[in-house]
């Protein structure tokens, strides 16, 4: 018994430094390959001088930096590094929220038809002008305020009955896939230019991220993380199903709702900035779960590093592929995100959710 006992502390004290490692190390990639993410597109800016020009922000005149750099660097690149960590993040993070409330692999804001229904709202103000508010943020706010629908839509359907969470992600899908064939009819009646405006939001894209939009996206990731962390415990709870939730004290209903809300909510202001990025939500979770494990105070970081971390890979490679062409982000995550996906199920085929 002893003995048993001395190899699950073992086990434990191997897991938490495997999860400490883990993390250690993707936060190193990730802002590693920010600072050189910065310098593709221009061969004369080193991360050095990345660098420079960011502690001139707060320390003005620290470093002599040609206005040419600082200008380029905080007008064109640095929004789109930033907005890759911080949108990468809150996906990841909206991600293993609903996994973990709903307790399917494949359930994310994304299946739920947050961003096919963002899509459409912007493909409207893009191609008809249709749009409460006129220029950039009509886009954003149009793109926003559709994004909600299928969540209200899910969320008055389970208040009128008491559906199940694979009923919550069927009803999301079937939502998904009627304003994604919107959205592909709405683009037959555009002009040439709107419709490829309109294509490129669709699938995802950083090219058109100004640094005013950073503090929004910045202040949505932490208020995300911060409330989803502390609502772990009956996270926790309802991952162990819902009769062992409520046998432990937790309202399930509201416990569902609020965190289906979060992610929505946190998913919506994400895609109505940058498109309908997708895999992130999906391969982030995963992989962290592989790696560390389901327990919550590890995955939800863990996720959002991660997530951080596959946006700025794919933005990476979305610049420098065909080279100076810019390819949208979004096709490049999916791309990517699907084999790598259908392998890490394979891996886990046989584990326990």
């Amino acid at each position: 018994m002893e003995e048993k006992v001395s190899d699950s502390r073992e086990e434990i004290k191997r897991q938490s430094k495997r999860r400490i490692a883990y993390v250690a190390i993707v936060t190193i990639m990730t802002f590693g390959l920010m600072s050189w993410s910065v310098t593709i597109s221009s061969t004369n800016i080193t991360p050095v001088q990345v660098y420079e020009v960011i502690i001139n922000q707060f320390f003005p005149g620290t470093f002599d930096v040609p206005y040419r750099t600082s200008h380029i660097v905080m007008n064109t690149y640095l929004p789109r590094v930033l907005m890759g960590l911080f949108a990468g993040a809150t996906l990841a993070i909206g991600g293993a929220i609903t996994q973990t409330i709903l307790r399917n692999s494949l359930a994310t804001p994304y299946t739920l038809g947050v961003s096919s229904s963002a899509a459409f709202g912007a493909s409207l103000s893009i191609l008809f002008g249709f749009t409460a508010v006129a220029g950039r943020y009509g886009t954003i706010l149009n793109a926003f305020a559709f994004s909600l629908v299928p969540a209200m839509l899910i969320l008055f359907a389970s208040s009128r009955r008491n559906m199940s969470p694979a009923s919550m992600v069927l009803i999301g899908v079937a939502i998904s896939y009627v304003f994604s064939a919107c959205t592909t009819l709405s683009q037959y009646f555009g002009d040439a230019e709107a419709t490829k405006a309109a294509m490129f939001w669709t699938v995802g894209d950083l090219n058109s991220v100004l640094l005013e939009f950073i503090p929004y996206v910045a202040i949505t990731m932490v208020l995300t993380l911060i409330v989803t962390m502390y609502m772990t415990k009956d996270m926790d709870a309802l991952r162990m199903g819902d009769d062992t939730a409520l046998s432990l004290g937790v309202n399930v209903h509201r416990t569902r709702i609020i965190l289906m809300i979060l992610a929505c909510l946190s998913t919506a202001i994400i895609v109505s900035f940058v498109g309908a990025i997708g895999f992130i939500c999906l391969l982030a979770p995963h992989i962290s779960r592989l790696i560390g494990g389901g327990n919550l105070r590890f995955l939800i970081p863990a996720s959002a590093i991660t997530g951080a971390l596959l946006l700025t890979v794919a933005d990476i490679i979305s610049k420098d592929l065909v080279n100076p062409i810019m390819l949208p982000v979004g096709a490049i995550t999916a791309v990517i995100g699907g084999p790598v996906l259908v392998y890490l199920l394979y891996r886990s085929r046989n584990s326990v959710f």
